[in-house]
């Protein structure tokens, strides 16, 4: 399998959830939160972690509502992807981001320590928190692009 480092962006309005991922490993990992306010500041924190890590590809999430159906924020994602393409001169693709979030938010509630009671684990300040969900979404992204690229490498190596 190829050597390739992608970058993952989980789209919102007012912040941008960023994470890394290596195709060989086939792992991803949350990175950072862009909380700029004008699409220039955005843009221009973008190119720099696409200077930093060099990135063959880009993944994008596409929110749906539950039952698959496109809503405003799809469009705006899509239009997100269309930037980043003409921009940076990548591939990027769009991935179904249906409840990533909610799993994000789900698996930051849980404990690092399982021992940890509630009043040890350290207090996070609502903005800390939704920064950390839309890395974190940005993660759950782009490992279910990983993991769907592995399970199609290992059908065409299987034949």
């Amino acid at each position: 399998m190829p050597d390739a480092t992608l970058l993952a962006f989980d789209f919102g309005l007012q912040r941008i959830g960023v994470a890394i991922g290596e195709l060989r490993l086939g792992q991803a990992r949350a990175l950072s939160c862009i909380q700029k306010e004008d699409n220039t500041a955005r843009f221009a924190a973008i190119g720099e972690l696409i200077r930093e890590w060099q990135p063959t590809r880009l993944v994008v999430g596409s929110p749906r509502h539950e039952d698959g159906s496109p809503h405003d924020m799809t469009a705006r994602c899509t239009r997100f992807a269309n930037q980043l393409r003409g921009r940076f001169a990548l591939p990027v693709d769009e991935v179904d981001e249906r409840f990533s979030s909610l799993e994000a938010d789900a698996a930051l509630r849980e404990p690092l320590n399982p021992m940890d009671t509630p009043s040890r684990q350290r207090r996070h300040s609502w903005q800390e928190r939704k920064a950390a969900i839309d890395a974190e979404a940005a993660r759950i992204i782009l490992q279910s692009w990983l993991d769907h690229h592995a399970a199609q490498t290992h059908e065409i190596a299987e034949k």
